[in-house]
């Protein structure tokens, strides 16, 4: 499936565009020889230049440098010291924009998340928030300043993708900027973090 991964141009459009374009879109990883995918279906946007919630906002430092890379970098942070945080870098080079990938809809490798994540966890709270994702899917700040055009860690459109309605909403977990309608995710989703 390598070979549909999502090219360069994808990642290098507006950062909206991005976030909700990657829903649907599945994420693929392999380390170690063991698979695992699921199924985007939560994404927040922030856009450096406006947007005090994201950490490119007005200053540059070695945690954000990675957000000025090009688009379809991988941004990965540590965050109230027990979680890590996957994000999609966006745009041309030096623009300072991500996407932060909130949910996912398991797809393989069921059996590496539960042993992740708890095997008493129930389906639908396995992935369901970026914390959880990461946990499940066994990122770490490893994947920090990788990018999405690798064996390893990709991300593809699918064969056949059903219909679905996209949700745009104001975001959570953050305390700057909560008034920008920049969280979306597909409605009715059971994965999806907070309705």
């Amino acid at each position: 499936m390598f070979n549909k991964s999502l090219k360069v141009d994808f990642y290098l459009q507006d950062t909206l565009t991005v976030a909700k374009q990657l829903l649907g879109k599945i994420l693929v990883i392999q380390k170690n020889r063991i698979l695992r995918s699921a199924k985007i279906v939560e994404t927040e946007a922030y856009i450096g230049d406006h947007d005090p919630a994201c950490h490119a906002y007005g200053k540059f430092t070695n945690r954000s440098s990675t957000l000025y890379e090009e688009g379809g970098t991988i941004y990965v942070y540590f965050i109230y010291g027990n979680h890590y945080c996957f994000n999609v870098v966006t745009e041309p080079k030096g623009k300072g924009c991500a996407v932060l990938i909130r949910a996912v809809e398991p797809v393989e490798g069921l059996d590496f998340m539960f042993k992740k994540r708890g095997k008493n966890i129930p389906l639908h709270n396995l992935t369901n928030g970026p914390g959880k994702m990461t946990q499940a899917m066994g990122i770490d700040e490893s994947f920090n300043r990788k990018n999405l055009f690798t064996p390893s860690i990709y991300i593809f459109q699918p064969d056949y993708q059903s219909d679905f309605e996209i949700v745009t909403t104001t975001r959570i977990g953050i305390n700057v900027g909560k008034e920008f309608p920049y969280r979306f995710y597909i409605k009715n989703n059971p994965f999806v973090s907070r309705k």
